[in-house]
């Protein structure tokens, strides 16, 4: 796959925006495709074996537009498909739950480290696994914060009512000697001002987006998949249902306005 080839980011909605936004700025020369799966958002709730066919069929239809790198900005399918979308795929995949492990390693002090996750990705225990298997004896704490992509998308995501939410989810942490929380949800960086209310200063709050930016640009490099400098990049974004929305909600993820977005059909026969 050559140097000018594009990045395929992935999520099962809006939310992996977050990541595409710290790849865009540490990587501007490169081009993108995000694909949000919204047609069969939310996959915090379903079985593995159904994430990882959705996941494989996002990879699929990525794969289709030339790209020279995958990453899965979904944590629910950071959590359980990266394996079966490395052997389906012939590009490097990267995912956001092995970047966000390295992140809060590097910061915690000593203390535990609590995952706050969507139910899929709590109950999958992947960030549990990873963290412990690289620091054996590490007490980590998982959380399901269910309610914190609905109050993002709706755009409460400060003020009494985003505390209080957080409150009910994460509140106490501090008191279990968490020092680290690790935010297992693109959505969740979008409330890193209510996490910061409630957590308290002595609380490191870990997003593994530009950790993923960082890795990938390492991976090309080794790899001599950089573009040049000054290479114009192309952006294109596709969604599976309502284009409309993931346009409009878009930009607060982003950080800039989401040009046109394409329907993408994923249910193909054998998808």
């Amino acid at each position: 796959m050559g140097v000018t080839a594009g990045i395929g980011v992935f999520d099962s909605g809006v939310g992996g925006l977050t990541v595409l936004r710290a790849i865009h700025a540490a990587l501007p020369e490169e081009s993108t495709y995000y694909l949000g799966d919204s047609a069969r958002m939310p996959y915090g709730a379903k079985s593995q074996e159904t994430v990882t066919r959705y996941a494989l069929a996002a990879a699929d239809f990525l794969c289709e537009l030339r790209i020279k790198a995958l990453v899965v900005a979904c944590s629910t399918a950071s959590s359980v498909a990266l394996p079966a979308l490395r052997e389906h795929v012939q590009v490097p995949v990267l995912g956001v739950v092995e970047a966000g492990v390295a992140r809060a390693l590097a910061s915690t002090r000593g203390g535990a480290v609590a995952v706050a996750a969507t139910e899929g990705t709590a109950r999958s225990g992947a960030y549990q696994r990873a963290l412990t298997r690289a620091v054996p004896g590490l007490r980590v704490v998982a959380r399901a914060c269910p309610l914190f992509a609905p109050l993002v998308e709706e755009g409460t995501v400060e003020g009494p009512l985003a505390e209080a939410v957080v409150r009910h989810h994460l509140g106490g942490l501090a008191d279990e000697g968490v020092d680290t929380v690790v935010l297992g949800c693109t959505h969740y960086p979008l409330l890193r001002h209510a996490l910061a209310a409630v957590l308290g200063p002595g609380v490191e709050i870990v997003d593994g987006a530009e950790s993923v930016a960082a890795e990938l640009g390492r991976i090309l490099g080794e790899r001599g998949l950089r573009a040049p400098a000054g290479t114009p990049a192309v952006r294109r974004y596709f969604a599976t249902d309502a284009p409309d929305r993931l346009q409009a909600l878009g930009s607060r993820f982003l950080g800039a306005p989401v040009p046109q977005v394409e329907l993408a059909d994923l249910f193909a026969p054998g998808k």
